[in-house]
């Protein structure tokens, strides 16, 4: 009887889906006859056209895209309430849709209508007396999960002939036992209350989302994200979101959630790509990264982009009519100090040419120089080539990676840093510029910890000039737009002009800033990544997700006042999640003893799902065949969970046990459903069920099972080695394994 019920029931709901999917597919045939209107238009052959058409296309295009992403599990909910409020059923799904008398069919998840299916409980129903949660795969119904909120309600109900029968277990326990692959999956249809607090707070300001290992802290924030668009889209998508992750790895583990969600208008970046144009996947050394991410290297950078400009000539002479004119090492440098006290290094530009003309013809003293005057000497000298190409190597238009490798050279990065770094500061960090390539700035040899680096020197320089890419451009325009036109009829600009016309890059700082910033692993962020992220946050809300507990930087009071700085003082709204729904109550049990043991003072939520597995501890005897018995443990996993499996081990054995992974036969690329990656650091498939990562990797991944391999390394390998483990230990889903 139970089981014709639940068939019954799906059979109800499936009918309800199979209509809405119907009706998006109109919806679709809609927008793309949107977009046929559009380019129709724009065979007008007026401006008026072109604008009409560009704007029609746009708007279809973003509908098709909303559409195209919410076919997976559209419709998730059904709110059933008391009659005295609506005695229709009310569906929630991905997006809103409406039938074709323009009523509401589906209700967006984001919508004031649909807050009340996350808002109610039992002890406060708000109306509600049955919540319903579908589970689909594609668009077939597979089952139904109710919630009985408010029992009186129903009875009152049935009375009045309202068959409202309850079903299942309940959606979030089967979402929690649901396999994991290599993608982050939206919570849509199984947020709980204090997290749908935090998704729908005000939207000015800063919403700050705390919380131990597994209570959702990301995903929650993601939500957030696309309901800020949904609440206020011209705002969100004309400003921008910029969505911050710890590494390439996670921002490819969460980069289907907001698309699931009808939402394609936001930049995922990870800590090394913020800046643009820029990419950089691998971490320095510990020790190295700690003084990078220093906000003492704010000072270095500033310095550097103050110096003189390597290997640029020193001295210009120059006979004119009776005087012998000389641009020496002082000359030089009083006219230098001066063009950097007027502002950016690149804006100066302009100015460079007028400044050493100034200085020389103020040593003009002879009649015949004089009696020919200004304006004779300013022709004669620009139409000089050793003069031009005097000015332009001694004042040459810099980019921040052109002046990161004069990092390479130690004696440059002892005189920048004296004072700032310790001469063993200094040292490593040089090494670490070593092998910068002035030929290929960037490249694989950027690290993320330089990103910071490259931006501030890029503040501290302004933007280069680049050349225009046709005549239309104004001529007068050099470097950032609002210059006197006075001041661009100087000599520098004459020099400059000889070409094609100047502009400012496409990508400039005057661009950088977003209109919604949300930082995941925010404890995890330097000072300088503070500064950096701050910079395109200025006139932003924010969103700050993370757990001190789980830091990986060494120094929490010099990160804690880089981000208040970065915050500028916006209004603060606290959030704290306080239950795990990803580990086993067994895991967590393990890794909160860890943090207990070790000190780490985590904050340390109650986790809901226990499986009767307890962690495994493998502890070999000296000389152990590590090896093989990483390969029992993997093997074992692999055959006990149907999700994906992660090896974790120390940096230095990162390459060793890759090679170990691609010669055992049973997870080969042709072994079924056995997939492995050997470079996870770079792309991981999203077929791969067994991946290698380092303890950093894993920062805001989940897997169903997980080996470490030598935690005691990883706890060693840097000062805040403890932290890491303790975030690997809380990695796992179902099974946790450890080798030491």
């Amino acid at each position: 009887m139970a089981d014709e019920l639940v068939e019954r029931e799906v059979a109800a709901e499936q009918a309800f889906v199979d209509r809405v999917y119907r009706q998006l597919g109109e919806a679709g045939k809609a927008a793309q006859q949107l977009a046929k209107e559009g380019h129709s238009r724009g065979r007008m052959g007026h401006e008026g056209g072109l604008v009409e058409r560009d704007a029609m296309v746009f708007q279809a295009a973003k509908r098709i895209a909303q559409l195209d992403a919410a076919q997976e599990g559209l419709v998730f909910g059904r709110l059933d309430l008391d009659a005295t409020v609506d005695a229709e059923p009310r569906y929630v799904g991905r997006i809103g849709l409406r039938d074709d008398n323009r009523d509401s069919l589906l209700i967006d998840w984001r919508a004031p209508a649909a807050a009340v299916f996350y808002q109610a409980t039992a002890a406060e129903p708000h109306s509600v007396i049955r919540r319903r949660v579908l589970r689909s795969a594609g668009q077939r119904v597979v089952g139904v999960e109710d919630e009985l909120l408010d029992a009186e309600a129903l009875s009152a109900a049935e009375e009045q002939g309202r068959d409202l029968p309850i079903v299942g277990e309940g959606a979030l326990m089967a979402q929690l036992s649901r396999a994991r692959d290599r993608s982050m999956h939206s919570i849509v249809a199984t947020i709980q209350a204090e997290q749908d607090k935090a998704i729908r707070a005000p939207s000015k300001g800063v919403v700050s989302i705390s919380g131990g290992p597994g209570t959702g802290k990301t995903v929650v924030a993601l939500h957030r994200a696309a309901y800020l668009l949904y609440t206020d889209r011209q705002r969100y998508e004309r400003g921008g979101v910029l969505v911050v992750g710890p590494s390439g790895v996670f921002m490819r583990y969460i980069e289907r959630v907001l698309p699931s969600l009808g939402e394609t208008a936001v930049a995922l970046r990870s800590l090394g790509e913020v800046v643009d144009d820029v990419r950089a996947t691998r971490h320095d050394e510990p020790a190295v990264a700690d003084v990078k991410g220093s906000e003492r290297m704010a000072e270095v950078m500033r310095r550097t982009a103050r110096q003189q400009v390597p290997g640029s000539p020193r001295e210009y002479r120059v006979f004119w009519r009776d005087d012998r004119l000389v641009l020496d090492r002082g000359r030089l440098g009083q006219i230098r100090r001066q063009l950097m006290s007027q502002g950016l290094r690149n804006k100066q530009l302009p100015r460079v040419s007028n400044a050493l003309l100034d200085a020389m013809w103020r040593q003009v003293r002879g009649e015949r120089g004089r009696e020919q005057g200004r304006e004779k000497f300013n022709d004669e000298m620009l139409s000089r080539q050793d003069f031009l190409d005097f000015a332009h190597g001694w004042w040459p238009p810099l980019d921040a990676p052109t002046v990161l490798c004069w990092l390479r050279d130690p004696e440059f990065v002892s005189r920048v840093a004296d004072g700032v770094l310790s001469p063993e500061e200094q040292r490593l960090v040089a090494k670490s510029w070593s092998h910068l390539d002035p030929e290929r700035p960037i490249g694989p040899q950027i690290s993320i910890e330089d990103v910071p680096l490259l931006d501030e020197l890029r503040y501290a320089l302004g933007d280069v000039p680049q050349k225009a890419d046709d005549e239309r451009d104004d001529p007068l325009a050099v470097i950032e737009g609002a210059v006197n036109v006075q001041e661009l009829i100087t000599a520098s600009d004459r020099e400059f002009a000889t070409g094609p016309a100047w502009r400012a890059p496409v990508s400039s700082i005057e661009d950088d800033g977003y209109a919604h910033v949300l930082i995941d692993e925010a404890q995890d962020l330097t000072p300088m990544q503070w500064r950096m992220v701050g910079r395109r946050g200025r006139t932003a809300s924010w969103t700050i997700v993370g757990d001190p507990a789980q830091s990986s930087w060494p120094a929490p009071a010099e990160a804690a006042a880089a981000r208040a700085a970065a915050l500028e003082r916006k209004q603060l709204h606290e959030f704290h999640l306080s239950t795990n729904y990803r580990n086993s109550a067994e895991i967590y049990a393990h890794a909160a003893a860890y943090a207990e043991r070790v000190g780490l003072g985590a904050d340390l939520p109650d986790a809901v799902r226990r499986t009767g597995e307890e962690p495994k501890e493998v502890v070999l005897p000296a000389g152990g065949d590590l090896e093989s018995a990483t390969r029992e443990a993997v093997l074992e996993l692999a055959g006990r969970v149907s999700g994906t499996v992660g090896i974790v081990v120390p940096v230095a054995r990162r390459s060793e046990v890759n090679a170990w992974l691609a010669s055992w036969p049973e997870l080969a690329d042709d072994a079924p459903g056995a997939r492995a990656s050997v470079d996870s650091s770079v792309t991981p498939s999203g077929e791969d069920r067994v991946v290698v990562l380092t303890g950093l990797d894993t920062k805001g991944l989940e897997f169903d099972g997980i080996v470490v391999v030598r935690p005691q390394e990883i706890e060693d390998e840097s000062a805040t080695g403890r932290a890491t483990l303790y975030v690997v230990l809380t990695r796992a889903t179902q099974l946790l394994t450890t080798i030491s």
